[in-house]
C-alpha cells in the first residue's frame, strides 16, 4: 500500500503581501526553526510573486532574506487553491474581505483536508462556512477557525479568563467588555476592516435569512434574570471611560463558542488525544462559567464616543445602498473622520499604539441567590487584557500562537470542522503563550 505523501509545508500565509499579511510573515520568521518551535518549513502565496518577494524581503530583519519558497495562487483561480492547498498542513487566510474572497480558500482547504485559521471578523461569513462546509469538514479531518485575529481571541480568552475567577459557589451572570485604543498619535484602522464593516452593513439582511434557515443552537443556562439594556452612551467609573457598543463579531463568537459547550459540556475530544489529555480538557470546560456577553467601545472623553457614533451612523445609513457604499470605500478618510485611511498607518503609528480590553463581570456570591426573586448580582470580578496595536501586531501574534499551538498540538484538536477559536484552543497553552509574547491577562479587581 503506497504511503500517503506529506505536505510540502507546515505553513502556507495566502496573501502574505498584504497589509497584515506582511505582518504575520515578519511574526511567522520569528519561530521559523528555532528551538522548540514547530514551525519547519514555510512558504508565502498570493497574485504577485514580485510583491510577495518585497514582502519576504521587508519583513526578514537580516540584510539577506531566507529562501522561502513563494506560491502563486488567487481566489479567482480555484485550481491553484487546490494545488496550494494540497501542500500545506495549514493554510493562513490573510484575504479579506473574507465575504468576498474566503469562500474559495475555504473550500479549497476543506477539499485538501489541510488545516485553515484566518483573521476574520466577519459574522455572516464565518457562519456561512460553518453552515457551508462543516460537515465535509469533519469528514476530510480538516479544522476550519476563522477570527483568529484581534477579532474575536482576546474577546474569547479575556472572557474566559473572568469566568474562571468565578470560584464556586460563585456565578457571573454578565461580564461586559471594554476596549480602550491608545497612541500618542493618531488612530488610523485598516481599510480592510471599513470595507468589512460596509459590507456587513449590505448584507445585514443576508445574515439574517442565514439564521433563520438554521437549526437552533442550544443555549446555556445562565443563572439569575438576563440583565438590564442600560442606556446608550454609558459612563463607566471604575474604569474612568465612556462607552458605547460595539458591533464587533466578538459577541458572536463568544456566543458560538458557548452554544458549542453546552452541547458538549466537557470539549470537543481530541482526534488522537491520551487519557491524560482528556482529562486535562474536561477539567479546564468545568471552570468556565456561562454569562451574557457583549463589547463597547471606549474612550476617556465623551466627545471620543460621540466620534465612535458618528463614524457608526456614517457606516450605517450609506452602507445600505449602492451610492452610499461606493462613497464610503472611495473616501473612506472622510467619511471615517480620519479613523480609516486607504494607505492604513504608518510603521510609527503602528508602533505608538496599544489596546486594552477590561472585562466586568457581575454576578452572585452564591449560586442559591441566582434563584431568588428579584435576584440582583452582588459580586463584581474586573479583569484585563492588554497588548499592543490590534491590527498588525497583535493579530499577527495571535494568529501565529494560533498556528504553532495547532502544529503542536494537532493530536489533542478535534478531527476537523469549522469551529471557534475558544472552543478548540480554550484547553490548550495558548493564554500563556500569548502572554510570554506580549499580550497580558489580569485580574484588577475583585468585590
Amino acid at each position: 500500500m503506497a504511503e500517503l505523501q506529506q505536505p510540502a509545508y507546515d505553513i502556507i500565509i495566502f496573501g502574505a503581501s498584504g497589509f497584515t499579511g506582511k505582518y504575520v510573515v515578519r511574526e511567522a520568521l520569528k519561530f521559523l526553526n528555532t528551538p522548540n518551535s514547530p514551525l519547519k518549513t514555510l512558504a508565502l502565496a498570493g497574485r504577485n510573486s514580485t510583491k510577495l518577494t518585497q514582502t519576504l524581503k521587508w519583513a526578514s530583519s537580516s540584510t539577506s532574506h531566507p529562501s522561502i519558497p513563494l506560491i502563486t495562487a488567487d481566489t479567482s483561480d480555484p485550481n491553484s487553491l487546490r494545488h496550494m492547498a494540497s501542500q500545506a498542513k495549514l493554510v493562513l487566510n490573510c484575504v479579506g474581505p473574507f465575504r468576498l474572497y474566503g469562500d474559495p480558500v475555504v473550500a479549497a482547504c476543506v477539499e485538501s483536508g489541510c488545516d485553515y485559521l484566518d483573521i476574520c471578523g466577519e459574522p455572516e461569513f464565518m457562519e456561512r462556512m460553518e453552515a457551508a462546509y462543516h460537515e465535509k469538514a469533519v469528514e476530510k479531518g480538516s479544522l476550519v477557525i476563522s477570527a483568529c485575529g484581534f477579532d474575536s481571541v482576546p474577546a474569547e480568552f479575556g472572557f474566559m479568563f473572568n469566568c474562571k475567577q468565578w470560584v464556586d459557589p460563585a456565578v457571573p451572570n454578565r461580564v461586559e467588555a471594554y476596549l480602550s485604543l491608545e497612541s500618542d498619535k493618531r488612530i488610523v484602522g485598516n481599510f480592510g476592516t471599513f470595507e468589512s464593516a460596509v459590507l456587513g452593513v449590505a448584507n445585514a439582511d443576508k445574515l439574517a435569512a442565514l439564521r433563520r434557515s438554521r437549526p437552533r443552537r442550544a443555549r446555556p443556562q445562565i443563572p439569575g434574570p438576563p440583565p438590564e439594556k442600560g442606556s446608550t452612551i454609558e459612563h463607566q467609573q471604575d474604569l474612568g471611560v465612556w462607552a458605547v457598543k460595539l458591533p464587533s463579531a466578538d459577541a458572536i463568537v463568544v456566543r458560538r463558542t458557548l452554544a458549542a459547550l453546552t452541547e458538549n459540556p466537557s470539549g470537543l475530544q481530541g482526534v488522537n488525544e491520551d487519557p491524560k489529555q482528556a482529562e486535562k480538557r474536561a477539567a479546564f470546560w468545568s471552570t468556565i462559567k456561562p454569562a451574557h456577553f457583549g463589547v463597547k467601545i471606549a474612550t476617556k472623553s465623551l466627545l471620543g464616543v460621540i466620534g465612535f457614533i458618528a463614524i457608526g451612523l456614517s457606516i450605517g445609513l450609506l452602507g445600505s445602498f449602492r451610492l452610499g457604499r461606493w462613497l464610503l470605500l472611495k473616501f473612506p478618510s472622510f467619511f471615517s473622520f480620519g479613523g480609516f485611511r486607504k494607505e492604513g498607518p504608518t510603521e510609527e503609528e503602528v508602533a505608538s499604539a496599544t489596546f486594552k480590553m477590561w472585562f466586568v463581570g457581575t454576578g452572585f456570591s452564591d449560586v442559591k441567590l441566582a434563584s431568588e426573586r428579584d435576584a440582583k448580582p452582588d459580586t463584581e470580578i474586573i479583569t484585563r487584557v492588554m497588548g499592543p496595536e490590534i491590527g498588525y501586531l497583535t493579530t499577527p501574534i495571535i494568529l501565529i500562537q494560533c498556528a504553532l499551538m495547532l502544529l503542536k498540538q494537532r493530536q489533542d484538536l478535534p478531527k476537523g470542522g469549522v469551529l471557534t477559536p475558544g472552543i478548540v484552543f480554550g484547553p490548550t497553552d495558548l493564554q500563556d503563550r500569548l502572554q510570554e509574547n506580549g499580550i497580558s491577562f489580569d485580574l484588577v479587581s475583585e468585590k
